[in-house]
């Protein structure tokens, strides 16, 4: 299987198969900048309207099941559920989440600076599946003007079916949770819940709310153009589709690219020139990932189905390799200590227990004291115990960490590190550390 996509199979997106960064959402005339409303539709074509159009109600919700689309934010939940259980209910709303709290993750960003008027249609498309008179897309901040000018650029075309609005994200780890972005929206507190009422049913504003990530909106508008047979020529049976992946770390071209679902893992590390001589690990899906053998991945499918034999999935699409001078260890401990101070600060097993793990793998990466006993014990406690589910993510990151780093967690329980002066590969926001 190509790692890239080089040919959309649809003429409308076919572009210069030379070149190897052919892809589905991310190409265009544009490729230094945002593309403009005229070369969005230049390449894409207007979205289907009129009297026989199949693009509202149940017939796009029918159209997006037989695709198979499922959501680019993490969670991987089926998207025309999520579309189903909104569905008709009086006073819906789209959001559209382009948050990307995941300090390492850059492909929401780099999509909507990129191709804007791509997400924005998949928000008209979302809005006319549930019939919702209004959208808001809430931008990283890096991005907000971009979407800003995307949407005055629609404006006088006038084709939009519903009012699209912009709203910039909240800074912090946990505000790219969907319950965390309604928050928020309403009182300017990012704050994630998994108690009832569900979203679906009184989200914003008491309102029936559809969040849904910046790339899946993409994928709808191209779903809703070519539909639910060219969407599936890519990726697996199980798993259709593309997906847009940030690999970072011991890559010689770090960057976002788009693969197929399914592309073996060592090719995927060939879209960003392969990784460099050394490489021990990957972390894969993001910092509530899970780490994995440099060597024992790289012929896996990079898909759910493919990846969960390391207790791992794409995730947020995030794919990064440690180095050989680096250490895995305090790359956890580090990462552990971070997400410990992302809390939300709504229960004990995340404002105490984190903290306690954190200091356990700081101690053990400093060659200090360590219990394992007692760390898995925490991990116990706190697992699934949260008032969200940030508390069950640092577990997974964890115990994956303990699996992989076995030879180096005894050399550090004896005192020694595995490296003189390990180095710092993973990104984390210095105002927060």
């Amino acid at each position: 299987m190509k790692p890239l996509i080089e040919a959309p199979a649809h003429p409308a997106v076919d572009e210069d198969e030379t070149s190897p960064r052919a892809v589905r959402l991310l190409g265009g005339p544009s490729p230094a900048g945002p593309t403009s409303v005229s070369e969005h539709l230049n390449r894409y074509g207007h979205l289907p309207s009129g009297a026989d159009d199949p693009v509202r109600g149940q017939p796009l919700i029918d159209l997006v099941a037989r695709s198979g689309l499922c959501g680019r934010g993490g969670a991987g939940f089926p998207t025309a559920r999520k579309l189903a259980a909104v569905a008709g209910q009086r006073a819906a709303i789209v959001i559209g989440n382009g948050t990307e709290g995941e300090p390492a993750s850059a492909k929401d960003k780099v999509l909507l600076a990129r191709s804007p008027h791509l997400v924005l249609d998949g928000a008209v498309v979302a809005a006319s599946a549930i019939g919702a008179t209004e959208a808001i897309i809430v931008c990283h901040p890096a991005v907000r003007e971009l979407v800003d000018v995307a949407v005055s650029e629609r404006k006088p075309v006038g084709t939009d079916r519903v009012r699209l609005h912009t709203a910039t994200a909240a800074e912090g780890f946990v505000a790219g949770e969907a319950s965390a972005v309604v928050h928020w929206l309403e009182r300017g507190v990012p704050t994630p819940t998994r108690t009832p009422p569900r979203l679906v049913e009184r989200g914003f504003g008491g309102r029936p709310t559809l969040v849904q990530n910046v790339e899946t909106l993409a994928h709808l508008a191209l779903i809703a153009r070519f539909g639910a047979d060219w969407f599936r020529s890519l990726g697996t049976e199980a798993e259709p589709g593309s997906m847009l992946v940030t690999v970072l770390g011991a890559v010689r071209r770090p960057g976002v690219y788009e693969v197929a679902i399914g592309t073996p893992v060592a090719d995927v590390l060939e879209v960003g020139g392969g990784a460099i001589v050394g490489a021990q690990a990957l972390l894969l899906g993001g910092y509530f990932g899970s780490w994995a053998p440099f060597d024992g991945v790289l012929g896996c499918p990079f898909s759910r189905a493919g990846l969960a034999s390391f207790g791992a999935s794409p995730g947020a699409g995030l794919v990064a390799v440690l180095p050989g001078q680096a250490c895995g260890l305090t790359e956890t401990a580090r990462l552990t200590r971070y997400l410990a101070s992302e809390s939300a600060g709504q229960c004990g097993p995340c404002v105490f227990g984190l903290a306690a793990i954190a200091g356990e793998i700081e101690s053990l990466a400093a060659g200090g004291p360590f219990d394992r006993v007692r760390l898995e014990r925490w991990l116990s406690q706190v697992d699934g115990r949260g008032a969200c589910s940030h508390p069950d993510g640092v577990v997974r990151l964890v115990r994956s960490a303990l699996r992989v780093f076995g030879p180096e967690l005894e050399r550090h329980a004896r005192g020694r590190c595995c490296l003189p002066r390990p180095s710092e590969v993973l990104p984390i926001p210095s105002a927060r550390r």
